[in-house]
């Protein structure tokens, strides 16, 4: 995972179901009854979490989750967590070499396609159609990931809430490990803070594919 990301990013994941029990107590109040799915998703997120603050000498920093959703960093740190079936894990950086990151991952060809209305623009639409039909599901589910790791990435920043089709995805496909454009197609909150279109990558990895976006502080 740490190729798609700059070197500055610590990555770590997770291919098992996490152990709630290994939550620390403030983590454990955010489950809040939850069903044993999702709490055992939070738990390999939080690991994963765990896992990469020691790396910054911060050890026992319980990773809770604002009233928005997302995860609540020590000050000076950027992070971002990701849970699919089978597979979690999490990005963290300082705070002053990456603004935001953001990263999703998805089992490769779960966006079928009745979702693509929804989820596509209609230049991405005609993209997917453009492909063999045996490449379509891949490239529908790397669109989604792509976004949703932007969207992490400028919620952050930003606190702005997007729908799938205020952005569009430009991917250079072809290959498992890639690079993806994101063009906001209308005005957005973090068009005064960084140059757009974004630059991300992705990376299919056994049956998932990964996106990961980063912000530099020189943006």
């Amino acid at each position: 995972m740490g190729e798609i990301f700059p070197p500055d990013a610590l990555v770590a994941e997770l291919r098992e179901p996490g152990d709630p029990a290994e939550l620390l107590p403030e983590e454990a109040l955010c489950l809040k009854g939850a069903v044993q799915k999702r709490a055992r998703e939070f738990a390999a997120g939080r690991a994963c979490a765990r896992r990469l603050l020691r790396e910054f000498g911060i050890m026992d920093f319980p990773v809770k989750v604002a009233l928005d959703r997302r995860p609540l960093w020590p000050d000076g740190l950027v992070g971002s967590i990701t849970h699919t079936a089978g597979f979690c894990a999490a990005v963290v950086a300082k705070q002053a070499t990456l603004r935001a990151v953001g990263i999703d991952c998805e089992v490769t060809g779960s966006v079928a396609g009745h979702l693509w209305p929804r989820i596509c623009t209609s230049s991405e639409t005609a993209w997917l159609r453009s492909l063999p039909d045996d490449e379509q599901p891949a490239a529908a589910t790397l669109i989604f990931s792509a976004k949703e790791a932007f969207y992490k990435c400028q919620y952050a920043l930003v606190r702005e809430r997007l729908n799938f089709h205020d952005a569009t995805v430009e991917p250079a496909w072809g290959a498992a490990r890639g690079e993806f454009k994101i063009h906001a197609t209308r005005t957005i909150a973090l068009a005064r803070h960084a140059a757009l279109p974004l630059r991300g990558e992705y990376l299919f990895h056994q049956e998932f594919v990964t996106a990961g976006i980063a912000l530099p502080v020189a943006q």
